[in-house]
């Protein structure tokens, strides 16, 4: 698992996901998120053609700050914790798809699932790529996530 807190700036990374796939995570500067965003669909199309057979993600670099100590005055923001980091890295994941649901499975063994609904408008773009945003975001924050897709009844 790499360590969150040195995501600050991190070169490309190859993260090996599901069976023979593999994913490139690019890191974006955080300030830069939104210009990104509004070409993000042309700019990945064009480097998982330039790099064949890898899922291309891109996500903004995020700073997790430790609890502040006992007795001390400074507070530390929402979004620099460990959760909200990591909510926000489940965004960027899946960014041209949304997030309309989340169910978190507890197992007899003491384990954890959580369940990720996905808009199924974007379903053609991203039904493909769900085993790797699985894989990346398991091995950047250790958490086990599945995505799917709302079952719609007729």
């Amino acid at each position: 698992m790499l360590n969150p807190l040195s995501l600050r700036r991190q070169l490309p990374s190859q993260i090996d996901v599901a069976g023979n796939r593999k994913a490139i995570v690019i890191y974006v500067p955080y300030r830069l998120r939104k210009a990104y965003r509004k070409v993000h669909l042309r700019l990945v199309r064009e480097l998982e053609k330039k790099f064949s057979g890898k899922d291309v993600v891109l996500l903004a670099t995020r700073r997790i700050v430790r609890p502040p100590k006992k007795g001390s005055a400074v507070q530390r923001p929402r979004s620099r914790t460990l959760t909200a980091v990591s909510e926000a890295m489940l965004e960027d994941l899946v960014y041209p798809a949304e997030i309309v649901g989340k169910r978190t499975r507890y197992r007899i063994d003491g384990s954890k699932i959580s369940k990720i609904f996905l808009d199924p408008k974007e379903r053609n773009n991203t039904e493909y790529k769900l085993e790797s945003y699985a894989g990346v975001y398991r091995k950047l924050t250790g958490k086990d996530v599945v995505f799917d897709f709302p079952v719609t009844e007729a």
